[in-house]
């Protein structure tokens, strides 16, 4: 196997530092019936917790992340990390469900820099192994993902679910300072625009890129298939017949961990020029899981084996989505960054609302039947697509619908 483009020490600190911010906006999933039960709420305004969360985070999109091509990204970085700590030292102080809404929603707006991160890694890269580089990076970022569902749940076992808020702020106040030492620092790529006319960028990229547009729907479509899983999760199996407490919620999402080193191998495979068949392969697997999970309200092994494949084919599907959107044009990473993520996140603020409601409505059965929604929706716009394009042509947007 080729040595990376990029240093491997820098690879592992990049991973690191994303997968200790975007945790901040996890925390909460399997904290939500323990939070319930002491603000005196119901299961599905607790859910929207998640949702202020990812909420925030859109906006950061929108309005950080376009930045990281305007700032010094070592400082922004740093920034933010600051001002995400103190979000965090809120939640955890917050008395009521107002405000540990607003306080969640500025830590997900303030977590974005991981999105900061990502584009950076991609700009370091070569073309022959970007897929691979940025797959890495998002190991640590899966893994923050998965392992801060533990985590809190843990600690929330221990000293309640306010120290893991706690925990997190000192965290963050720690990464801040070594990336704020450690990083690299460059001249962004779009010094001297303004910062009006950058936050209108990602939208003209959106409007420009038509592998853009193609991708950030595979996007919001296996972000929100993912939250449509995770989000009710915790009440499922707080509830007969299992029971669970938070820290047995938490170790619950551990079955997930090993599926985060993957994402190189996706990467891999996606620079080999195989992202049409990985796509189909992606959605096909969040379908298969819905069915599997579907059983799950009576038996633990089909619960765990559809989170496993929904979670599988929603990353899966992020990587490859990643892959090609890093090649449209290497001087604008970070806005369309912004254009792809903000409608990645805009597809799981809706996939974890609708969940919520779903599961106060209709139970585990409804969730699973969004969920195969979902699947099945990546699948026809799949199959149009690959219909619609000609495996011969050598041009760029038809290997990026491969």
């Amino acid at each position: 196997r080729a040595p990376l483009s990029v240093p491997r020490p820098l690879v592992a600190l990049l991973a690191l530092a994303c997968g200790l911010a975007v945790a901040n906006v996890y925390y909460a999933q399997p904290l939500l019936d323990a939070i319930a039960r002491q603000l005196g709420i119901g299961s599905g305004t607790a859910g929207l917790i998640v949702t202020f969360s990812q909420l925030g985070y859109a906006a950061g999109l929108l309005l950080l992340v376009p930045l990281g091509d305007l700032l010094n990204r070592r400082r922004l970085v740093a920034t933010m990390l600051f001002a995400c700590a103190g979000a965090l030292l809120l939640v955890a102080g917050a008395p009521s469900f107002a405000l540990v809404g607003g306080a969640i929603a500025a830590v997900g707006f303030t977590s974005v820099v991981s999105q900061v991160l990502i584009p950076f890694a991609a700009t370091l890269a070569d073309d022959r192994d970007r897929g691979r580089v940025v797959g890495y990076v998002m190991t640590g970022l899966l893994l923050g993902t998965l392992l801060s569902r533990t985590a809190a749940g843990l600690v929330a076992q221990v000293a309640g679910w306010r120290a893991v808020y706690l925990g997190a702020a000192a965290l963050t106040t720690g990464l801040a300072l070594l990336l704020l030492r450690a990083l690299p620092a460059g001249r962004p790529p779009a010094a001297g625009q303004r910062y009006l006319a950058l936050l209108g960028s990602p939208w003209r990229l959106l409007a420009q890129e038509p592998v853009l547009r193609l991708r950030a729907a595979y996007g919001a479509l296996s972000f929100g298939g993912l939250n449509v899983l995770w989000t009710p999760v915790a009440f499922l199996l707080a509830r007969p017949p299992y029971r669970f407490g938070e820290a047995a919620i938490g170790l619950f999402a551990l079955l997930t961990v090993p599926l985060a080193f993957t994402t190189g191998t996706v990467g891999r495979f996606a620079d080999r020029g195989h992202v049409r068949r990985l796509t189909g392969v992606s959605n096909a697997l969040v379908l298969l899981g819905a069915g599997l999970a579907a059983l799950g309200v009576w038996h633990l092994w089909a619960l765990a084996g559809g989170a496993l494949l929904v979670t599988l084919g929603t990353q899966s599907l992020h990587i490859t989505n990643q892959s090609e959107i890093y090649r449209l044009q290497a001087d604008a990473r970070s806005r369309i960054t912004s254009a792809y993520m903000t409608v990645f996140f805009a597809g799981g603020v809706a996939g974890s609302a609708l969940s919520a409601a779903a599961y106060e409505r209709s139970g585990w059965a409804g969730v699973c039947g969004l969920l195969a929604a979902v699947g099945l929706i990546g699948l026809v716009i799949w199959a149009l697509e690959h219909r619609r394009s000609s495996p011969a042509s050598p041009s760029r947007g038809s290997r990026a619908t491969r």
